[in-house]
């Protein structure tokens, strides 16, 4: 990796350092994360980002111990529409069992010197008798003291909800530790959501993707919105109910008002940090709203164009330019903006017979698979057909096959405008090629 890159890099992780100073993350951490070795690697992770200002809510999942404690005592269960049904006589054990693992998580903080606390913070309702069948110990969230945990998140220390509810009378419930996540994240207002899962990677090699998504260069969706997430699931009908119930709390989640959520594979180290503190993460975001925005370059942009343009102009590809050039020709630029971070640039330039030429495309090579490029083209040429101009070309040396592949054709030097042509030389010999 070059300096420059390193660089930017560390400009990203600034950038987002400010960007979620004082931000409320919920994580979700499955049993299966909690059992790994990477375990004490993603708590010292989450101890950094509370010491870094961030306001960190844990939930972790304890399905692999209540199922542990229970077979020891022989006492039988089953699952009813993701809900385990339990007799009475169970209960104890599964609230020793969550508050066991609980325990190992609050441990392992203040092994980092972070404090922590389990609390009864949610009151909860039996799910009862629903078309004949009993629920018996399973329960639903009926109400979420919020006041309170945002007293003890003021105060600095980290919450940690065990997967137990209690009614008014102080009657216990199991209740679904992925779904506590969702409602804590909606109740608190939360500004991200991650569901830390072991081993869970949404990407080409376990599921089918549906045309048109981008992948990232691991071959994972980097990001869906939420009319994708309906996409995916479709093409996905016959997956496990396992991920389709996670897309769905994610679903559930943002239309409830959480702007992000995370889905990350707790087999990989240092997966949190990178998640946060880049613009396309490691896991992948379900969003609402707009995720990346194509938009008018200003001035402070500059140094960041600049710096993306860079490696093109070293390898050929593009005519180098200066602040100098890009600030008297500012209007003619746009950028495509990513979390406050500019991550691709082209321009428009207009001739005085009406043609226009779209230039200075330049795609940040992280994020260059994500579909970019085109959407820049795609910004640009409607804008130049908006405008009237007669005819639209690029000029290049190297990307020619990119171009065509988006409807352009090649053209001949004498059909340039006559100040585009007076600058064209033989040295460079770039190729012109015309969208018909």
């Amino acid at each position: 990796m070059t300096t420059s890159k390193k660089a930017e890099n560390v400009r990203d992780v600034i950038r987002y350092l400010q960007k979620f100073k004082n931000a409320l993350l919920v994580i979700y951490l499955d049993d299966k994360t909690i059992g790994s070795p990477l375990f004490s690697s993603h708590i010292r992770d989450i101890a950094f980002l509370h010491q870094a200002g961030l306001k960190v809510v844990l939930i972790p999942g304890a399905r692999q111990r209540i199922d542990e404690v229970l077979n020891n005592a022989n006492i039988k269960w089953s699952y009813n529409e993701n809900f385990r049904v339990t007799s009475q006589e169970a209960m104890p054990l599964i609230k020793m069992a969550a508050f066991d693992v609980s325990n190992i998580v609050m441990t392992s903080l203040a092994a980092n010197n972070i404090t922590a606390v389990i609390g009864n913070w949610v009151r909860a309702r039996g799910r009862g008798v629903l078309n004949g069948f009993d629920f018996g110990t399973a329960g639903e969230i009926d109400k979420l003291d919020t006041d309170v945990i945002r007293t003890v998140l003021n105060d600095g220390l980290i919450p940690i909800f065990p997967c137990i509810g209690w009614n008014a009378a102080g009657h216990p419930y199991n209740i679904s530790s992925m779904h506590l996540a969702k409602q804590v994240a909606i109740n608190l207002k939360a500004d991200k959501l991650f569901f830390m899962m072991f081993d869970e990677e949404i990407n080409s090699e376990r599921y089918l993707i549906p045309e048109g998504f981008s992948l990232s260069e691991s071959g994972n969706i980097p990001a869906m919105n939420l009319e994708e997430v309906d996409e995916f699931i479709e093409k996905n009908s016959s997956a496990g109910q396992e991920i389709k119930n996670l897309l769905k709390a994610s679903q559930e989640a943002c239309r409830a008002g959480v702007t992000r959520v995370h889905i990350l594979d707790g087999n990989i180290d240092g997966v949190l940090p990178c998640e946060i503190f880049s613009g396309l993460g490691s896991g992948t975001m379900i969003y609402t709203g707009n995720y990346g925005k194509v938009r008018k370059m200003v001035q402070t942009d500059i140094p960041s164009v600049l710096s993306i343009m860079r490696p093109f102009v070293e390898k050929g590809k593009l005519l180098p330019r200066t602040e100098a050039q890009l600030s008297a020709t500012l209007e003619d630029y746009i950028v495509f903006e990513l979390d406050g971070g500019v991550h691709a640039c082209a321009a428009l330039h207009s001739y005085s017979d009406g043609q226009a030429e779209i230039a200075a495309v330049a795609v940040d090579e992280n994020y260059a698979h994500i579909g970019i490029g085109p959407k820049l083209m795609e910004s640009l040429i409607t804008q130049a057909k908006n405008q009237k101009a007669s005819s639209i070309f690029i000029m290049t040396t190297q990307t020619a096959d990119w171009f065509e592949k988006l409807g352009f054709k090649e053209d001949s030097i004498d059909s340039l405008p006559a100040e585009r042509k007076e600058i064209w030389t033989p040295q460079r010999n770039s190729k012109v090629f015309r969208l018909n």
